[in-house]
């Protein structure tokens, strides 16, 4: 295993991305930015995956660019590729959580920020620093930040670039729990086998609806799915206790079947329409390194992507 690299792990339906370049804090550096979207494609795609986790190595997410790769970065603006890499994070079709230990600064923050669900330890630390550097954040990046936290705390941290701890992160919203460090792993753990439990049908047309990526015509093709699924008048009649919770929380349990129709529109920022996760399936445990290399089970290469049509049972 490199020192500098993104490994993929697989255990049962969830896929861990781990960040590691230990000399630099974690840093992204250009090879590592990349390779994030490769491997996007390759757990996007993958059937048994229903949700996924990135974090970094040895008790820090993401110190930020690593700014050996500077002028790369100033170069493309906001067509850089770590624009490209936050995009296509955000439109993983599938439920993402970043649990954060440590720093979280810069790039880092901006990829914490690209996921559904934030999970921090009590030592996390976050900032978002061009102002000491004397860069404009991208747009697209900014945008996202302030929707997240609200205009006032996002330039709070775009004018001061200060670092901010877990708990003033939780107050102003940019995570969603904080947790005792040594307590994390277990939480992230049980946070995504509940989702992983739950309707793949409810979970994916939520995730379009609230990132804005349904239009009208998207959200009456989701509510017919919901009527030829029959899923929900299932998850009423199932007399198991799972079929007892989801009524009586108005919540279906897992979708037995869904498919995927041509999509519509775009994200408020451009990032391409996210795809639906697959069906589940045990999984051995799977690496993959930046180089691409396969190790095992899954292939880091990404292909032409196109519209997924599934099924799951």
């Amino acid at each position: 295993m490199s020192d500098v690299e993104l490994t993929v792990t697989v255990t049962g339906p969830v896929a861990t991305v781990v960040i590691r370049n230990p000399a630099r804090r974690n840093a992204m550096t250009s090879a590592m930015w990349r390779q994030l979207p490769v491997l996007l494609d390759g757990i996007e795609a993958d059937p048994a995956v229903y949700a996924l986790v990135l974090t970094g190595a040895g008790g820090t997410f993401c110190a930020g660019a690593d700014l050996g790769d500077l002028d790369d970065l100033l170069d493309a603006g906001d067509d850089s590729i770590a624009v490209a890499a936050e995009e296509r994070l955000a439109s993983f079709a599938k439920p993402t959580v970043a649990a954060i230990e440590g720093a979280c600064v810069g790039g880092g923050c901006q990829l914490a920020v690209a996921c559904d669900l934030r999970l921090a330890a009590a030592d996390a630390r976050f900032g978002v620093p061009p102002a000491r550097l004397g860069l404009v954040y991208p747009a697209p990046t900014t945008r996202r930040l302030a929707r997240l936290v609200g205009p006032s705390a996002a330039k709070h941290l775009l004018f001061t670039g200060e670092l901010v701890d877990a708990e003033r992160a939780l107050r102003i919203g940019l995570v969603d729990e904080v947790l005792p460090a040594e307590a994390l792993a277990d939480r992230v753990s049980a946070l995504t086998a509940a989702v992983a439990e739950r309707s793949r049908l409810t979970v994916a047309a939520a995730k379009e609806i609230i990132d804005g990526r349904a239009d009208d015509a998207r959200v009456a093709w989701w509510h017919g799915q919901v009527r030829a699924s029959g899923e929900a008048r299932e998850g009423w009649r199932r007399p198991t206790s799972a079929g007892r919770r989801a009524s009586a929380g108005r919540r279906p349990p897992a979708a037995d079947q869904m498919f995927l129709a041509p999509r519509r529109g775009r994200t408020p920022d451009a990032a391409p329409r996210a795809r639906r996760p697959a069906r589940h399936r045990p999984a051995s445990a799977t690496q993959v390194g930046v180089t691409g290399s396969r190790r095992s089970g899954m292939s880091a290469s990404a292909g032409v992507r196109s519209p997924l049509r599934w099924l799951h049972s």
